[in-house]
């Protein structure tokens, strides 16, 4: 069997193996990036709230903390920079009990340690002068939170990662990954034939896939391997035009941040994502599971019409921890920490992976580029 060489390999074309062979390309680094699907974004990146997260929520010293503050700066300047449709609409984080007020204001206090300074404690009718159908006792304004659109920063950042010589190669599953001496070598499948590829440098950045791939290589401590959790999160969409001009989040909840409203950058509301743990990949969308997302929006907008909610899409995190554990923080696993020269695996890189997407790509070149 030929064996085909390269100096870096990326595995998966979500927004943050696109922004990995971005950074490596940058270096002058001849770059494949290898993707199982029909083209780029195809699961977690193309599934999820389209948000461009400001870092309120994540503990202070976490990768999670500070790549989606950072990330949500670049992000911005990236956007403005390519001409990437976003927006910076903001949020309201409502408590719709007093007792949730608490919360909101140790939400503001993590944010604050986190290094974001420009979130406001509002009351009632601060918040309700902003959202006239807005129900709540208080609200955290974060003015700094956007929405962006995920599939044209792809775009964008494969194909800055093209203009640097990369190349992209959709319909091609890894399968098996060995370390040799001086290089690494896949095992692929790429248009239903079999091929070997070595390179120096390669980053695991499969997603949902990430762990079950590091399985496949031969000598990878296998303590070192985080356990996968799939947690899927159903979205409905809102059938008439929306009277919220702002995100409206809840108070976060365990596995996820609630049921909360976001916008496309039509306008078009949707609601979501819920938490469903499942055991494989599944994508449908229950409609039945909309009733719950009715008396959990009342708290907030008790005038949604009955009938208003249309199943819309899902989305799976690709989770390290489980039901009723902490949530993980991002794992990102260099030579330091295996042993392996040349190699990086990305674990759990849930939200906020795609505000934080930049700043994780030059983590993980530094790792194989110090």
């Amino acid at each position: 069997m030929q064996i085909e060489q390269t100096e870096a390999v990326v595995i998966g074309a979500g927004v943050i193996g696109l922004a990995c062979a971005r950074a490596l390309a940058g270096r002058g680094i001849e770059t494949l990036i290898v993707e199982r699907h029909e083209d780029f974004g195809q699961e977690t990146s193309s599934r999820n709230s389209e948000v461009i997260h400001a870092g309120l929520y994540y503990p202070s010293g976490t990768l999670k903390a500070r790549f989606c503050v950072q990330g949500n700066r670049e992000l911005y300047a990236y956007c403005a920079e390519r001409g990437i449709a976003h927006e910076r609409c903001g949020k309201l984080i409502v408590a719709t009990h007093e007792a949730q007020v608490a919360q909101l204001r140790k939400l503001q206090e993590q944010a604050m340690h986190n290094g974001v300074d420009d979130t406001r404690m509002l009351d009632r009718h601060e918040a309700e002068a902003l959202e006239p159908s807005l129900h709540c006792v208080a609200a955290l304004h974060s003015p700094s939170t956007g929405i962006i659109d995920s599939h044209a920063l792809m775009l964008s950042l494969l194909g800055d990662a093209e203009a640097r010589g990369a190349v992209f190669s959709p319909r091609s599953t890894v399968y098996a990954i060995e370390a040799r001496e001086g290089a690494i070598r896949l095992e692929v499948t790429s248009g239903g034939a079999e091929v070997q590829l070595e390179a120096g440098l390669v980053i695991n950045a499969a997603g949902l896939s990430a762990p079950a791939l590091a399985h496949t290589i031969r000598d990878y401590p296998p303590s070192l391997i985080p356990s996968a959790f799939l947690a899927k999160g159903n979205y409905y969409a809102l059938a008439g035009r929306s009277p919220f001009a702002h995100l409206v989040y809840p108070v976060p909840e365990e596995g996820g941040l609630g049921v909360h409203l976001t916008l496309d950058l039509g306008g078009q509301a949707r609601f979501g994502p819920d938490v469903e743990w499942i055991d494989r990949i599944d994508y449908s969308v229950n409609p039945r599971r909309a009733d719950r997302f009715y008396a959990e929006v009342r708290k907030y907008w008790p005038e949604l019409p009955d009938g208003s909610l249309m199943p819309a899409y899902s989305g799976i995190r690709p989770k390290i921890s489980g039901p009723g554990a902490p949530a993980a923080d991002f794992l990102i696993q260099g030579p330091e920490a295996h042993g392996i020269a040349g190699l990086v695996n990305l674990f759990g890189i849930e939200s906020p992976g795609l505000t934080a997407c930049l700043p994780i790509a030059e983590h993980a070149c530094r790792l194989l580029t110090p």
